[in-house]
């Protein structure tokens, strides 16, 4: 099974034809689309929407795009595609460097945009890579090394069971955003859950008990009334 997100698109240019166009197309399929001229629009934006793709012009009249790329991946692993008139394949590395996920260069067909975009939703939504390898929040109080599969809570370790871990990674994965417990017990069981989908609070639970200073009023990871749960780190 596949983590069931809401399909929004941040869609960044300063070209408005182009700007209309790429979010009728998104629209057309059944996303909500969010239109920014500008790369500060474009950060305020994606700061407060649950965002799932971002369409990422690079020639921006206020800052880069690359910079704007590098500002959200300080923060989200939201799949990025920029939208580039560069040819030179400095510039592309650069970007794919700096943390987009893949580019398309202008002019492009509307077919060719989506497929594209498809493609990196899949990747990404199959991924559960964090942010990064190494994640440290409240100035050290908690540290989670994915690569080595370790977690320290005001320097001390904690051992995680594997569904723990599943569900911690997913949460640092996508900083802010709301998960169900649907989305969770997809990410930590896959098909193999037959239970009830309160098992996943039981899961958080435990969690807070090991990386929080006050699991009943949690900093890490927050409850969202009615609808799940989300990580809140800095």
């Amino acid at each position: 099974m596949t983590i069931r997100i809401d399909k929004t698109v941040l869609a960044v240019d300063d070209e408005p034809k182009i700007l209309e166009v790429v979010a009728a197309l998104f629209t057309s399929k059944g996303f909500r689309v969010f239109p920014a001229e500008t790369g500060l629009d474009a950060l305020r934006i994606a700061e407060s929407e649950n965002i799932s793709l971002v369409v990422l012009d690079l020639m921006l009249p206020d800052i880069s795009g690359e910079e704007v790329c590098r500002r959200l991946r300080q923060k989200s692993r939201v799949p990025i595609l920029m939208l580039t008139a560069k040819t030179e394949e400095e510039n592309l590395l650069e970007g794919l460097t700096i943390g987009a996920d893949d580019y398309i260069t202008k002019p492009f067909s509307l077919k060719e945009l989506y497929a594209r975009a498809e493609a990196v939703l899949r990747r990404t939504q199959d991924d559960l890579v964090p942010l990064t390898v190494r994640n440290s929040f409240g100035d050290g109080d908690l540290v989670v090394d994915f690569e080595r599969n370790t977690f320290l809570k005001a320097g001390h370790p904690v051992t995680l069971t594997a569904s723990e871990s599943k569900i911690l990674s997913a949460l640092i994965k996508y900083p802010g955003r709301v998960f169900t417990r649907d989305n969770l017990i997809n990410i930590a069981f896959g098909g193999d859950f037959d239970g009830y989908d309160r098992a996943i609070d039981s899961h958080i639970k435990n969690l807070r008990q090991k990386i929080e200073d006050d699991p009943k009023n949690p900093a890490y990871i927050l409850t969202v009334h009615r609808l799940g749960y989300k990580f809140e780190g800095a």
